[in-house]
């Protein structure tokens, strides 16, 4: 699998999904899944992953889960401390709103595909949280739900009661399990939305956190400006803004030679810039599809040849040997496995036949 994405993502959340599974280290592969990462690596408090890693990590825990709503069992783990000092600036804060413009600001330091915006005004705050990156329905909404568990129990604290004003407007229809909701969320939820919100009153947002720490919240702002500016320095370097471009052209159609004139340099200039940042056009090129790739084997009915030709190979033969470069499988054996991973968690396939 390539690895040319930058790890950034603590993997302490993803250890809270195999404590959430209660797995023990010889179930740990399973979780693992896909992902390239070792049991060893996996363990240790320094290793970091990438949004794709992450992603499959989640992934591969709702497919373990015997319960539907397993995501709202994830976000009541992500207590402030999981946060790292994000969290600890956020309790700090001397009031909602600025623990929300903290979560805003820095969230990316954290989690690089999640993105806050705020919009005020004297009688609300509307917070809306976008995925920088796809995901599917199943994916999307365990995320969803868990982005708006940690804000509604980061209010709770600062305001010392539970937040009933909040309304969250969800993406993901009504589930099965809307039972479950109201013992994790204090406010009002609708479904189907257009787009991930939730508003809660201005003049919740002012009340005084009993436990700001001017002194703290000062220092833990230091600190995570100072990790943002690494973060924001990744996102202007060329690999990234290659790994964008191609998102938003048909997969496989973005030429380097058109790349480079999009940043307004020649193609050895782009190599050399690639180089220097330890990657180059192939292997970014090789991450964006291999990630499509995967996406349609495991949430389509698709064949391989029709895969292969949205992603541009024009032999899907080619297709096959790239694949299997990739994950060390065919696509034939790849959705089998993940047809196979399903059925030994009793839940149905997202497709029913093989390539």
């Amino acid at each position: 699998m390539p690895g040319e994405e930058v790890a950034n993502i603590p993997s302490n959340y993803s250890r809270l999904i195999g404590r959430e599974l209660e797995l023990q280290i010889k179930d740990l592969p399973k979780l693992l899944k896909f992902t390239g990462l070792s049991v060893e690596q996996f363990m240790r408090d320094d290793t970091l992953l990438t949004a794709r890693q992450q992603i499959q990590i989640l992934q591969n825990g709702l497919q373990l889960s015997s319960h539907a709503d397993f995501s709202l069992r994830l976000g009541r783990r992500l207590i402030p401390a999981t946060h790292g000092v994000m969290g600890f600036l956020a309790n700090s804060s001397p009031d909602l709103l600025r623990a929300l413009t903290a979560f805003q600001s820095f969230v990316p330091t954290r989690l690089s595909f999640v993105h806050l915006s705020l919009i005020t005004s004297p009688e609300r705050v509307e917070c809306y949280i976008d995925f920088d990156i796809p995901l599917n329905p199943e994916v999307h909404r365990a995320l969803s739900e868990c982005c708006m568990i940690v804000l509604s129990e980061c209010a709770e604290f600062i305001i010392d009661r539970p937040l009933t004003e909040a309304h969250i407007c969800f993406t993901h229809d009504q589930p099965d399990y809307l039972e479950r909701y109201g013992q994790f969320l204090a406010g009002t939820c609708e479904f189907s939305a257009p787009r991930l919100r939730v508003t809660i009153p201005m003049e919740v947002c002012r009340i005084p956190n009993a436990s700001a720490n001017l002194e703290n919240y000062l220092l833990a702002m230091q600190q995570c400006e100072a990790m943002l500016a690494g973060v924001t320095s990744h996102r202007s370097s060329c690999s990234y803004q290659i790994q964008k471009m191609m998102l938003s052209h048909p997969l496989g159609q973005l030429s380097e030679e058109e790349a480079a004139a999009a940043l307004f340099i020649n193609k050895r200039t782009l190599a050399r810039r690639l180089l220097k940042e330890g990657s180059s056009y192939s292997q970014i090129r090789d991450t964006v599809l291999s990630q499509q790739a995967s996406s349609y084997l495991r949430h389509s009915n698709m064949s391989v040849d029709a895969i292969a030709s949205l992603l541009n190979y024009h032999d899907s033969a080619n297709f096959r040997r790239a694949f299997k470069r990739w994950f060390n499988v065919s696509p034939r054996q790849y959705r089998l496995q993940v047809a196979s991973e399903a059925a030994t968690v009793g839940q149905p396939a997202l497709h029913s036949r093989p390539a």
